[in-house]
């Protein structure tokens, strides 16, 4: 059977810790230098209501320049589920989250989908206008570069 050992095969970057997102929230920035494929993973522990979710691609850290872009997400929208849809199309509008508590999205995104000179990656939350607790975890793959120590993606 084959295996994909995150840690050793991956790089696993903590984007947005818990985080009440009331007011508009954006994660880190991210790197995609040097991997192939991200994969997004955003909870929402506890929701008083909904609010949008866009990914960006941007040109540097800051960033100086960012643009929502399409995706493609899998959701779990029941609470305390643990069975994620099946793939969605999403447009760079991106798309409502749900305002159930203990849900989760997984968002995946090719590094060759990106616009040439935006090599970074943030996900941005709208101002619910009530608290909502969420966080997001990026999974870095397809690496140039392997190993039991990896290198930082976020600056």
């Amino acid at each position: 059977m084959s295996r994909f050992v995150v840690a050793e095969q991956g790089h696993v970057v903590n984007i947005l810790a818990p985080v009440d997102i009331n007011g508009g929230v954006s994660s880190d920035v991210f790197s995609m230098k040097d991997a192939s494929h991200a994969t997004i993973i955003v909870q929402v522990g506890v929701s008083a209501a909904t609010c949008d979710i866009t990914v960006e691609e941007c040109d540097n850290f800051t960033p100086t320049t960012h643009t929502e872009i399409a995706f493609a997400a899998y959701k779990e929208e029941t609470a305390d589920g643990d069975t994620l849809g099946s793939r969605e199309a999403i447009t760079s509008s991106g798309f409502t989250i749900s305002g159930n508590n203990g849900i989760f999205y997984v968002f995946e995104i090719d590094a060759e989908e990106l616009t040439e000179g935006y090599p970074n990656l943030r996900i941005s939350f709208s101002n619910p206008g009530a608290s909502v607790i969420a966080s997001a975890v990026a999974i870095l793959s397809g690496l140039a570069y392997q190993g039991d120590q990896t290198r930082t993606q976020i600056a």
